[in-house]
């Protein structure tokens, strides 16, 4: 099999490959142009990034800042025995807050953000371009010349060169990373069930405290009503009213930080004394096993820290680092230390502890920012969960759902209608189902270690593979990182039973999802890899490939980025036409986290001219998305035309001026030459050749008066409208989209949990999940599925 694969390549290097870097228009709001290219180079005034600033407290730290809201009531569940508990409580909170949000994350993890993409698979994608762990090998080298993909080289002997053969050598080691990664990304959709149901939940409890008679079941029915009404406005997105999320956050800081400076004032100011690490040992001391699970409690502190890393897309990390250390920062610690100054004088109070002191005068005030400001904090989580489950899609560890841009400014800001309306049904049935914000705060708190956990070990990898750190600090950012998650994560540990189980039930559903989808992909393109068509066979078909040759062009989606796939035989074997020009379209993701429009495409030609076949490669980072299919085909077709060009024009080249992608790259201009509508164009082309094993020689053209002539003076552009007009009159005869439907089935003698999971699991999930049709918006008049199947 191998040796056919390495003929089938070098028979098809026979074609020409081209990057054409196209210069093609798109809408974008000028500001966020403006910013996104002052991001790239890093270069931002006073101003401008206190602005930033202030915008992010919306966005990032909406989830960090509501946590005040629900800390003391989950870590003393019952009364306050001793006044110097709180002091020891206290005291965990603040080097908990210095340690992990401010040290890791704030100073540490945003800086390994993939160009200002957070959260797991941007780590995962950054190790992908820096070591081959991706486990579908559809990566071709010219992919690496993206302006995106940036990567470096090893030395062969340092220790990241070694780190990286070890993480190669073994397939089992890649599918462990894959796992961890996946683990990481079903916590990250479990913040997105709890984060709103006891934000919302704790902010609205805030009724029950000026009416004491009230029935809780109300207080329930109230937080249903909202979570409701947060879930249905997900449509619109947040550009519309993102510019209140800002002031809403800063508000809500100011507010808690204002009224801890007052109740230090008024109830106790002793509790400074808990920014002495010696109370957190006399706390341990006292309480023994008791003070150790109450930091199931105390780690909710530091709850919305992984989503501070996950919605870090708009804001580069300068603002977020200022935003963070001159607002946040400063008003946590005031306003836990103002609620600790409270529970000294009121232990009874520890249940309603934010309430209650408050000042009464500004009461419902407080009430109304806190319920604005838990909506916030969800509607961020919501958000970056959105975002987590677009790029387990793009990496082919999800089922294909419905992604839908509410934004034409911003990327980033997605809609998933499918997972946000899983996602209210799970959020509502724990709200109604826990009733307490205590069993909530258990749940919340194993989700958010497991995360915490996942990002540490990924950072270890980042530091050795991407930072070239010393070994001496990837020892001590890993075992400081991990001796505080380990120790917050055997307290969690002991709450299992008392809501713990939930997130862990959530995140194993959804695990068992998103790694039978991957395993399904990966086999579906091992298929497609090692039941490709030999070129020798096509070639020997003839130009008319043996069959009647229709006018039109048909468009054939495969996942080979290189080779004849099996689809196209079964579908000739069976028919006895084919289209006058065939293109093979293969639509793959890379591990970046966009590819800019002008270098999307790749075109290349299959066999002699007179075969007319081409292939088509377009690229997509993990945050674009699919345009309308009348728009990427136009797209399509334009690569295609102006490839059709490029390549008449080589046919006159001299034998001087060689070069090579690996050498040089030479800019050619094509000022003059005409589209496929008679129009002219003037923008620049990087023409790149390119083969799948071997480095060919191109040579450079001449341009005279519009045409290209070779050393000898001849004349090639009438082969170029010749051909030209040949695929223009093919389009207007029609375009057919012909798409495999591949069914998967376990073989008989599988094992009983490879049939499960094949025969049920992936099955199922094909069977509910968008169709590749749906995804390329393709008309039904103008779509072919030609079936086929295959037993792994």
């Amino acid at each position: 099999m191998a040796s056919r694969v390495d003929d089938d390549q070098d028979t098809e290097n026979r074609g020409s490959m081209w990057v054409l870097d196209q210069k093609l228009d798109q809408p974008m709001d000028e500001e966020a142009g403006r910013l996104r290219n002052m991001y790239r180079e890093k270069k931002f005034s006073v101003l401008l990034l206190l602005r930033l600033a202030f915008q992010s407290l919306g966005v990032v730290f909406g989830d960090l800042g509501t946590s005040p809201l629900y800390v003391f009531y989950n870590t003393f569940p019952g009364t306050i025995d001793d006044p110097e508990d709180v002091i020891g409580a206290l005291s965990l909170i603040i080097y908990s807050l210095t340690l992990v949000p401010l040290l890791k994350y704030v100073i540490v993890v945003c800086k390994a953000n993939d160009n200002g993409q957070g959260g797991t698979f941007a780590l995962y994608s950054l190790l992908c371009r820096h070591a081959k762990v991706k486990i579908i090998p559809n990566q071709h080298r010219t992919d690496e010349e993206l302006t995106t993909y940036s990567r470096s080289t090893f030395r062969e002997q340092s220790y990241a060169a070694k780190t990286k053969r070890w993480l190669e050598e073994r397939p089992f080691r890649k599918t462990a990373l894959l796992l961890l990664v996946l683990v990481g990304t079903c916590m990250v959709i479990g913040d997105g069930i709890f984060t709103p149901a006891i934000s919302v939940l704790s902010a609205v409890g805030g009724i029950k405290v000026r009416g004491p008679s009230m029935n809780p079941d109300v207080v329930i029915l109230v937080a249903a009503v909202i979570l409701v009404g947060l879930f249905s406005m997900q449509h619109y997105g947040t550009d519309k009213v993102g510019w209140l999320f800002a002031p809403i956050v800063l508000l809500w800081f100011l507010m808690i930080g204002g009224i801890g400076i007052y109740n230090i004032w008024k109830y106790d100011s002793k509790v400074l004394k808990a920014f002495s690490p010696v109370y957190i040992y006399r706390y341990f001391r006292r309480n023994g096993k008791d003070g150790w699970t109450s930091l199931g409690g105390i780690m909710l502190s530091i709850t919305g820290t992984e989503a501070l890393f996950a919605d870090l897309a708009h804001f580069p990390v300068l603002a977020v680092q200022i935003a963070f250390v001159l607002v946040v920062f400063p008003c946590l610690l005031l306003a836990y230390s103002g609620q600790a100054a409270y529970l000294m004088q009121n232990h009874d109070h520890v249940n309603d502890a934010f309430y209650r002191s408050i000042p009464v005068s500004i009461y419902w005030p407080v009430f109304l920012v806190a319920t604005a400001a838990a909506i916030v904090a969800s509607q961020a989580t919501i958000s970056a969960t959105f975002s987590i489950i677009k790029q387990a899609l793009a990496h082919g560890c999800f089922p294909r759902v419905k992604v839908v841009h509410t934004s034409k400014n911003f990327l980033g800001q997605i809609y998933v209608p499918d997972i946000n309306w899983i996602l209210m049904v799970l959020c509502i049935a724990v709200t109604a189902g826990f009733k307490n914000q205590n069993q909530i705060g258990n749940a919340y708190g194993t989700a958010v270690v497991v995360v915490m956990l996942v990002t540490t070990l990924l950072m270890t990898l980042i530091m050795i593979l991407v930072w070239r750190c010393h070994w001496i600090l990837v020892v001590i950012f890993t075992g400081l990182s991990l001796v505080v998650e380990l120790t917050y994560f055997s307290a969690v540990l002991f709450k299992v039973d008392q809501g713990g189980w939930v997130p862990l039930v959530i995140a194993a559903a959804f695990l068992v999802i998103m790694f039978v989808w991957h395993y399904g992909t990966v086999k579906r393109y091992e298929f497609e890899m090692h039941s490709k068509v030999s070129m020798a066979w096509i070639l020997g078909l003839g130009p008319s490939l043996g069959l009647v040759r229709v006018p039109g062009i048909g468009l054939v989606y495969t996942e080979l980025a290189s080779g004849v796939p099996h689809i196209f035989s079964h579908f000739i074997t069976n028919l006895p036409a084919i289209h006058s020009v065939v293109v093979f379209v293969c639509v793959k993701y890379l591990p970046v986290y966009t590819v800019p429009e002008e270098e999307r495409f790749l075109v290349k030609r299959i066999g002699p001219k007179n075969f007319h076949m081409f292939r088509c490669v377009a690229r997509y980072g993990y945050k674009d998305l699919h345009k309308k299919d009348d728009d990427f085909e136009k797209k399509l077709f334009d690569n295609l035309f102006m490839f059709v060009r490029l390549d008449a024009m080589m046919e006159g080249c001299s034998d001087s001026d060689e070069y090579s992608i690996y050498a040089q790259q030479t800019e050619q201009s094509r000022e003059g030459l005409l589209n496929n509508n008679g129009h002219t164009t003037s923008s620049s082309v990087d023409l790149t050749f390119s083969s799948v094993d071997s480095i060919v020689p191109v040579k450079s053209p001449i341009h005279v008066n519009n045409n290209t002539v070779g050393s000898s003076g001849q004349v090639s552009s009438h082969t170029e409208v010749d051909e030209l007009e040949f695929l223009n009159s093919c389009r207007d005869a029609g375009v057919v989209h012909i798409l495999g439907n591949t069914v998967v089935r376990a073989r008989r003698e599988s094992r009983f949990h490879k049939k499960i999971a094949v025969d049920y699991i992936y099955a199922f999930l094909r069977k509910i999940c968008r169709e590749n049709s749906v995804i390329f918006n393709v008309p039904h008049e103008s779509l072919l599925n030609v079936g086929q199947i295959f037993f792994v």
